[in-house]
């Protein structure tokens, strides 16, 4: 199989790599048009981040990036009063600078975030298009090209992990997957420069592992791994060693399940 690459996987320089494996860009594109905000679904390490990076540098916007926890309060979103100096200033959260800049203001893993934290956003995420600083008694007004971008992992939702519907029905949506081989073939190869033999044989083994028993190993290896067990090929470690180091040692602590992993690998991959 011969992969031909086309002027997207050239596109490094202007834009981090993203190759499409739908209408994900088309759909980006006309919801920041529209002012409507986003919601990615998708497994760890399936692109998420990097789409939402590649369409700041394609629409030329800066990109705030909020990394949900459990721990995050509103006030870390919005903005809080701060000793500076001997004195007490007002400093914007990430949420409010996003707002008075027109940036995307992107919160990754949001489900992580305490419910009643997240209803900050609503003013934002609905035709008002407001952020309100009742410590400042200001409202902030998001200039057009700001864009609110939410993403989240389905397969990790719980009753107790979960986004409110009321925020839910406010957002467009895009679900992501793992790209067919074909695509993950060009991108391991144009993301770590390994040969299209070795990008085969790691895809290949990452479908393998894609397909046992979810009860047995409830999370499977990403693109983002592959990418990683491939630059780790680059600097000469072998097939093995590589995909042991970036794929199975992530995923598991269960001797008897890495067993069967090693197992797998040693089938598809040369020592």
């Amino acid at each position: 199989m011969q992969i031909a690459f086309s002027a997207d996987d050239r596109r490094t320089v202007e834009q981090p790599y993203y190759l499409p494996s739908g209408d994900e860009v088309e759909v980006f594109e006309a919801a920041h048009r529209q002012r409507l905000p986003l919601m990615l679904k998708g497994p760890t390490g399936c692109g998420k981040t990097r789409l939402v990076e590649h369409m700041a540098a394609r629409l030329e916007l800066p990109l705030i990036t909020i990394a949900c926890h459990e721990d995050i309060t509103a006030a870390d979103l919005v903005g809080r009063y701060l000793l500076h100096g001997g004195e007490t200033v007002w400093v914007d959260g990430p949420l409010t600078r996003a707002a008075r800049r027109g940036a995307i203001c992107y919160l990754d893993e949001v489900v992580e975030a305490r419910a009643d934290t997240t209803v900050v956003i609503h003013p934002l995420a609905d035709h008002r298009r407001e952020l309100n600083l009742e410590r400042l008694n200001e409202t902030i007004r998001a200039p057009d090209n700001f864009m609110l971008v939410l993403s989240y992992n389905p397969g990790y939702q719980s009753v107790l992990k979960d986004l409110k519907q009321s925020t839910r029905q406010r957002m467009v949506g895009i679900e992501l997957g793992y790209p067919p081989a074909e695509r993950e073939i060009r991108i391991l190869m144009q993301e770590s420069g390994i040969d299209q033999v070795q990008a085969v044989e790691l895809v290949k083994l990452a479908h393998a592992i894609r397909k046992l028993d979810a009860s047995m190993l409830p999370d499977v290896c990403s693109t983002r791994t592959l990418v990683s067990t491939a630059r780790l090929l680059r600097e000469g470690l072998s097939p093995r060693t590589a995909a042991t180091a970036a794929m199975l040692l992530p995923l598991c602590d269960d001797a008897e399940v890495m067993r069967g992993l090693r197992e797998v690998v040693n089938t598809y991959l040369p020592d």
